[in-house]
């Protein structure tokens, strides 16, 4: 099959307002900075890199291409000499290799993976669906994978003090937007990356957000151009704290580039807008891009685009490293939620139905298995009628009372169900979404977005067609609900 060159640019565990290249290594080249945000990883190894996280196994599947991956070489946190079972479904990887013509395959010829932080978590904020990792603040949300070794596999079941493992993006902001939490044993070397400011060279002391680092002891890498600088993208590691909370640092390592795409290279670009002038001209993860007449937009439209709204860019690289955007498509929140056993399941078709509600899956949306059967790859024709699954994703089309499935994943049986989407239909004492019906009793547990106890008729005074409202409880039919809570959610 005939094989095109393909280049997607995002970052090495994280899609940032620009970064390093994964690993340490890499050429150098021109870096456009935009202000207040690190510099954009990408460029040309090969045929081109691939950058996003991972949605399945059974070869890898990064950005919706399943590359063969029977020859690759993997690196793991720097560390050469990895394996694809390394690898879990929401690592954000690059894979490096040649995509083919039909789009949707591919053979890699590296895969590295690269952590944004890991360290011990600071505190949590369960009503904002964040937590702070070594000084860095980490959203979780619809595209957040949790490793089942949390109880439960949800931010409710991280702890103050443990030491977690985050892949993921930044955002505009600097924050760390989590596409997968994992636990790791104490003894674990601390490890993360941020821009370098307030630096001090008297007391070698800097900091990556909130987080100071103490580089005093430190082995510097890849500092050719002089000492550390702020501004820098470094990578500090580290096994210690201070006393004053400080990561005692034992390498800090300037993260290098990539080689730019040339004049007329292709590119993909997916990841957050981080400086906004107009439709025409912004960046994404740092990269300038340009739209025009015959830019096609998806999931939106030109007037949509703003600061920190996700999109992924397609298009062309200039004379003068600006990508002329072919398509833009705007990457929505996913607040659609459904916890519940299948009703049936038509692999042929990539659908099955849950609750009455028939959910999509495509070669985007991420599976795992955190059942007992430990099925590594989960595929559609491995979960069958009755099977517990909780999905996340968003109703498509609109008004359609389905569902595209972002995150699927099937665990061990259960009888609590749970339904969170926008409500469509009230009627006192009962509301409806996608179609269920959620009825409310004198058992049911009312409460508002900061999880405070409310009255039912404080609930049904406030909610509204369009409410984001999550309801949990049994299912006594296909289409209906019981609820021994229902909650007011936001939309993050």
């Amino acid at each position: 099959m005939k094989q095109q060159r393909f280049i997607a640019v995002i970052f090495c565990g994280m899609l940032v307002a620009g970064i390093a290249s994964c690993g340490g290594g890499g050429g150098g080249g021109t870096v456009v900075q935009p202000p207040a945000a690190p510099p954009p990883t990408g460029g040309i190894s090969g045929n081109g890199i691939a950058i996003g996280p991972v949605s399945t196994f059974g070869s890898i599947v990064v950005n919706g291409v399943r590359y063969e991956t029977d020859a690759a070489s993997f690196t793991i946190n720097d560390v050469a000499g990895g394996t694809q079972a390394d690898l879990k479904v929401g690592h954000i990887v690059s894979v490096s290799g040649t995509i083919n013509d039909d789009g949707s395959t591919g053979t890699a010829d590296s895969v590295e993976f690269d952590d944004t932080v890991k360290g011990p978590v600071q505190s949590i904020d369960l009503v904002a669906g964040q937590l702070v990792v070594l000084g860095q603040t980490v959203r979780t949300g619809p595209d957040t994978s949790f490793d089942d070794s949390f109880t439960p596999a949800t931010l409710e079941g991280v702890s103050v003090g443990q030491i977690v493992e985050v892949s993921g993006q930044f955002d505009a902001d600097g924050n760390i937007v989590a596409t997968r939490i994992e636990p790791k044993p104490a003894g674990t070397q601390f490890e993360v990356h941020g821009t370098v400011s307030s630096l001090d060279t008297t007391i070698m002391n800097f900091n990556l957000n909130t987080l100071v680092v103490d580089y005093s002891s430190a082995m510097l890498d890849d500092f050719a151009g002089g000492p550390i600088s702020d501004g820098d993208f470094v990578e500090a590691k580290g096994t210690t704290l201070g006393p004053n909370g400080e990561l005692v640092a034992t390498n800090v390592e300037l993260e290098t580039f990539l080689p730019d795409a040339a004049d007329g290279d292709r590119l993909e670009i997916e990841g957050f807008i981080t400086r906004f002038a107009s439709a025409q001209d912004f960046d994404v993860a740092g990269v300038p891009v340009t739209t025009n007449g015959s830019t096609a937009f998806e999931g939106g439209a030109a007037i949509d685009l703003g600061l920190n709204i996700k999109v992924e860019a397609e298009g062309d690289i200039d004379a003068n490293g600006v990508l002329v955007a072919t398509k833009i498509d705007i990457r929505r929140a996913k607040a659609v939620r459904a916890t519940a056993n299948v009703d049936s399941v038509d692999a042929a078709n990539n659908s099955l139905v849950v609750l009455g509600i028939t959910i999509t899956v495509d070669a985007l949306t991420r599976l795992e298995d955190k059942s007992a059967a430990d099925v590594d790859p989960l595929t559609l024709s491995a979960i069958n009628a009755g099977d517990y699954v909780a999905v996340r994703g968003d109703e498509f089309p609109a008004a359609s009372g389905n569902m595209q499935a972002t995150i699927l994943e099937r665990d061990d049986a259960d009888t609590e169900v749970i339904l969170q989407g926008f409500v469509e239909t009230i009627s006192d004492p009962s509301y409806t979404v996608l179609g269920v019906t959620i009825e409310t009793d004198g058992a049911t547990v009312f409460r508002d977005e900061n999880n405070v106890i409310i009255l039912a008729t404080d609930f049904f005074n406030r909610v509204a067609v369009n409410s984001l409202v999550k309801a949990k409880g049994a299912e006594s039919s296909d289409t209906v609900i019981i609820a021994t809570e229902v909650k007011f959610e936001l939309e993050f």
